[in-house]
């Protein structure tokens, strides 16, 4: 019988029951990357039930999917844990364990909107953004970016939720541009309420009016994709199923920011970014707020 036709069973058992497979695909596991999860145990418990064999003749099961939890919820303390007890060839094991994490939609982070909006609203019950952040186990500066989003004007949310604007992270920076430079953010947005529908501003742009805006530029910026006349002078580049609108900036630099290498571009693979991009909740196109975020998640485990 295969893993798909097999029966399963849910049960409470002892943690120490539980043993790790020896030929489990997950040969290691980072102690400090396990923080964030031991956490969660300790605050709401196991979530997911780990899935194992049907114990053997010493009473023990063999872990088939969830190492990582049952380290983790050792870690926390726990003393009894939820399992799936369903039976599964040895051969067969290993493919079960790759496909939970492959990650082709096995799980689909939250939208970034989305979960900012939960986050927010269980900070909500706390004092402080100390203790909120406290309560995740990160640091305030990653409480503040990871509730950006729940905080959008409704300009822009409008603008968001009519696809004008191409991601959350482009609606978050247009929010701290804003902030910097009213004036500024109400121009751009007022062009980017102008846009024929199926058209929508590209990232780059509100990256560039914020660097302006703050005094910084990028050194390096992406080479622009070859780009047709479209409303209004804008220009527009074919990015997915709808069109990118750059719009013209009449105080933007006359000089050319020169582009990155190939080589340079290619040292991180885009599958890569695409991975970290769903982990942490993004746009895989917000690679500036992916990178931020990082940073954040870096500090948040060395100072815990």
């Amino acid at each position: 019988m295969t893993f798909k036709d097999s029966s399963l069973q849910f049960q409470i058992v002892d943690i120490t029951t539980l043993k790790p497979d020896a030929k489990h695909a997950r040969q290691n596991i980072n102690e400090d990357n396990l923080k964030g999860l031991i956490n969660s145990i300790e605050k709401i418990g196991l979530i997911q039930p780990i899935v194992v064999r049907p114990a053997d003749a010493a009473g023990n099961y063999t872990v088939i999917a969830g190492e990582r939890r049952r380290q983790a919820a050792i870690a926390a303390g726990e003393k009894t844990i939820p399992v799936v007890i369903r039976a599964c060839d040895p051969d067969e094991m290993l493919k079960v364990q790759v496909f939970e994490n492959i990650g082709l939609g096995v799980r689909s982070a939250l939208e970034p909107r989305d979960m900012a909006n939960a986050i927010q609203t269980i900070s909500e019950h706390f004092a402080t953004l100390e203790e909120a952040a406290q309560y995740f186990g990160r640091a305030p500066t990653w409480l503040s970016q990871a509730t950006a989003a729940a905080n959008l004007s409704e300009k822009v949310t409008a603008l968001l939720d009519s696809g004008k604007i191409s991601s959350t992270g482009t609606a978050v920076q247009l929010e701290k541009l804003a902030k910097k430079n009213e004036a500024k953010a109400e121009s751009l947005i007022d062009q980017i309420e102008q846009l024929p529908e199926g058209e929508k501003v590209s990232k780059k742009v509100v990256d560039n009016a914020l660097s302006e805006a703050t005094g910084r530029r990028k050194k390096t910026e992406e080479a622009a994709p070859a780009s047709e006349p479209a409303m209004n002078g804008a220009t527009t580049s074919a990015q997915g199923p709808a069109a990118v609108t750059v719009l013209p900036w009449e105080d933007a630099p006359s000089t050319p920011v020169a582009a990155p290498s190939p080589a340079a571009r290619s040292k991180v693979s885009p599958g890569k970014v695409k991975l970290v991009a769903e982990l942490l909740g993004l746009n895989e196109e917000d690679e500036e707020e992916i990178l931020v975020r990082l940073i954040d998640e870096f500090l948040a485990m060395k100072n815990a």
